[in-house]
């Protein structure tokens, strides 16, 4: 069973919908125990950080979370999820994250040229920087859906993806058995499908 964690953000039933389209078992929770019962996690997001960081830890989720992916269970944020396993974001202020990759979550704006809009909204190519399990089935060049203002800043050694907007953004990360990408795979048809089939076959 796949859990895709629900703390009150995040497009879920896109999700649920995406795991059911390549056969796989999912289960949306707000429950610790459902997290430790997993095969996977899936952390969704949009939003604030902020407001999103506020609402995972007081769920009561986020230490399990985290012991779960300590412990070597595949985990996958997405888009904001993704930027939630940093250590912290510049969003409206400072605010902690998971901590689960070094790094922190800052605005485009600060790398990309003026003039080009924010939030970076549509469809995006892929540059693969650094192998990763969940882009198994994909191809140089792929090209995936982006809805972001912020970014994610971190070692090269974590970068597995990257995609260019007027500069290079980092679009997936990967940590041991901790993945992340920016990009909604659920939204991103076939090429995203093969992703979330990707994930579920790497090893834990």
């Amino acid at each position: 069973m796949i859990a895709i964690v629900d703390y009150g953000v995040g497009n879920l039933f896109s999700l649920a919908s995406s795991f059911a389209a390549i056969g796989r078992n999912v289960k949306v929770t707000s429950r610790p125990e459902d997290l430790k019962a997993a095969e996977r996690i899936i952390l969704p997001g949009v939003g604030a950080f902020g407001d999103a960081a506020r609402k995972l830890f007081a769920s009561g989720l986020a230490e399990p979370l985290v012991a779960e992916a300590e412990a070597g269970k595949p985990v996958l944020g997405i888009c904001l999820g993704m930027q939630l396993l940093f250590s912290v974001s510049c969003e409206f202020g400072e605010h902690k994250g998971l901590g689960l990759i070094p790094g922190s979550v800052r605005p485009i704006s600060e790398v990309i040229p003026a003039g080009l809009k924010i939030p970076q909204m549509g469809w995006n190519g892929l540059h693969f920087t650094n192998p990763s399990g969940i882009f198994a089935r994909s191809h140089e060049g792929d090209y995936v859906y982006f809805v972001h203002s912020y970014s994610a800043f971190c070692d090269e050694e974590y970068i597995t993806a990257t995609t260019n907007y007027g500069a290079d953004l980092t679009a997936a990360v990967q940590k041991g058995s901790v993945y992340g990408v920016q990009f909604h795979p659920e939204k991103s048809g076939n090429v995203g499908l093969d992703m979330l089939r990707a994930f579920c076959e790497v090893s834990a």
